[in-house]
């Protein structure tokens, strides 16, 4: 069922990604003619018509489309117009910058979000809580652009601790890394402790205090991963915007990822590389969804049949966790003494 279900999914994947670029390729055919877009004003008339020529804008619109499409299926996106090189290894040349700063996002904020959800879930309404969510909102307020440019300004310039841009060490990464941090962080410990208030109210949870389980064992080993699926959610929502490119903090730290060449590509309006970044970025974002979509399988196995949206529906209907409940204690039955009441 399991392997039908994976299956079923990748299936899904190629067709939403086959769709993603046909959509993209008429959207960036139908902006204006490529050839008059790279052309400066003043290009002459033969060298318009070479330059459509060497491009094959000469030829009908649905060869053109024929001729991209049957490249896709090999992973050819033919050559970038503004490097003369293959578009489609450029775009994964810049795949590992990428790849280290969602990685050590998620290092800084997973961690943080969880600490800081379970902590206020455990005091709800108290001091605490109230601190808490004021960082978890601030979090999700405070815009990503403002918060790289002041850390730049404190951290790079005034105080001359770390390298305002650039790629190299580890020191290059920590100010990106943490300008994308602060809003998962708001996001996930938000979620977290919603969701943990809301299975600390369950019924299984009494259970496991009579039979005088730990608190910290109650929350990190049964009521932290029965709700889990919320926070997976929007954990894979924002691992799926880290791996997009995270464009404006590239940009802002000059991090030389897939979301600044996507835009680099944009603006010298070179198609194939455009194509190219596109396939990378979708295919990264179907790769996390198809993740997201097997833990939730994992979790909770009704999701493999009825799908991860119905699934939820259900466990709220049951109003039980997806994990496996404890039995209740044993008790012993209660017989009647004989001499009772004589």
């Amino acid at each position: 069922m399991l392997g039908r279900y994976i299956l079923k999914r990748l299936l899904h994947a190629v067709l939403v990604l086959l769709a993603v670029l046909i959509v993209v390729w008429i959207v960036v055919n139908a902006v204006g003619d490529p050839a008059r877009l790279i052309l400066p004003p003043s290009a002459s008339e033969q060298l318009y018509q070479d330059t459509r020529e060497a491009l094959g804008l000469n030829q009908p619109l649905i060869v053109q489309f024929w001729n991209s499409f049957s490249g896709w299926i090999v992973g050819d996106f033919g050559d970038s117009i503004w490097q003369k090189v293959p578009a489609l290894p450029l775009v994964l040349g810049r795949l590992p910058a990428t790849l280290i700063l969602t990685f050590c996002t998620l290092i800084i904020a997973v961690p943080l979000a969880l600490v800081l959800g379970v902590l206020s879930a455990l005091h709800p309404n108290s001091w605490l809580d109230r601190v808490l969510t004021t960082i978890s909102l601030a979090g999700v307020s405070i815009a990503d652009f403002w918060l790289g440019l002041m850390l730049i300004l404190v951290i790079g310039v005034q105080l001359d601790l770390l390298p305002t841009s650039g790629y190299g060490g580890i020191e290059y990464v920590i100010l990106p890394a943490l300008t994308l941090a602060f809003r998962p962080i708001g996001r996930l410990a938000q979620v977290a402790r919603s969701s943990l208030v809301e299975e600390m109210r369950k019924p299984y949870i009494v259970t496991l205090r009579a039979q005088g389980m730990p608190e910290w064992k109650i929350v990190w080993r049964h009521a932290l991963k029965n709700s889990l699926i919320p926070i997976i959610t929007v954990g894979g929502d924002e691992l799926a915007s880290f791996l997009n490119g995270a464009v404006v903090i590239e940009t802002i730290f000059a991090w030389p990822g897939v979301g600044a060449l996507f835009i680099q590509a944009i603006e010298r309006r070179d198609l194939p590389l455009v194509l190219a970044c596109v396939f990378v970025i979708a295919t990264m974002v179907i790769l996390v969804n198809l993740i997201i979509d097997l833990a939730y399988a994992f979790i909770d196995p009704r999701t493999s049949v009825m799908g991860p949206a119905a699934a939820r529906r259900a466990r709220r209907s049951l109003g039980r966790p997806a994990g496996r409940r404890p039995f209740p204690p044993k008790t012993t039955p209660v017989t009647t003494m004989q001499g009772a009441g004589r």
